[in-house]
């Protein structure tokens, strides 16, 4: 099982994929990776040569902001937009959708799940 970036790569998968693994790599990038390097995509990730290996791990390292350091930088950037009070800071904060979807209905995955509130009783609940 190679390992790229801190992450072990599944060895049964053809390397386009297998590289998509890494937190921050799309095909797209993994397949531009590959092209760069003149590694052909069929190939799977136990069949990969030592030397293209190593060329792979650093381009990856080089060229792209992968796994931790990218989770890092997001959330600093989540905590600006916070800090600073701007809209999409506020509904960070509040949790809920930031890029302006409804929430009359919908949005549950970022409001999580319902919870009821009791309606109002009518006069004739109250007297009796």
């Amino acid at each position: 099982m190679p390992r790229i970036a801190g992450v072990d790569i599944p060895n049964d998968k053809r390397i386009v994929i297998a590289l998509t693994y890494i937190y921050g790599i799309s095909k797209v990038l993994s397949q531009r990776a590959l092209k760069e390097l003149n590694i052909d995509e069929n190939i799977r990730a136990k069949n990969l040569s030592e030397d293209d290996l190593s060329s792979l791990i650093s381009y990856i390292e080089k060229n792209y902001v992968v796994e931790g350091q990218l989770r890092r930088q997001e959330n600093q950037n989540i905590a600006r937009l916070k800090n600073i009070g701007c809209h999409r800071g506020m509904r960070h904060r509040v949790g809920l959708p930031v890029r302006g979807q409804r929430t009359k209905t919908n949005a549950r995955t970022r409001k999580g799940k319902r919870r009821t509130v009791a309606g109002k009783k009518s006069v004739k609940e109250m007297k009796g």
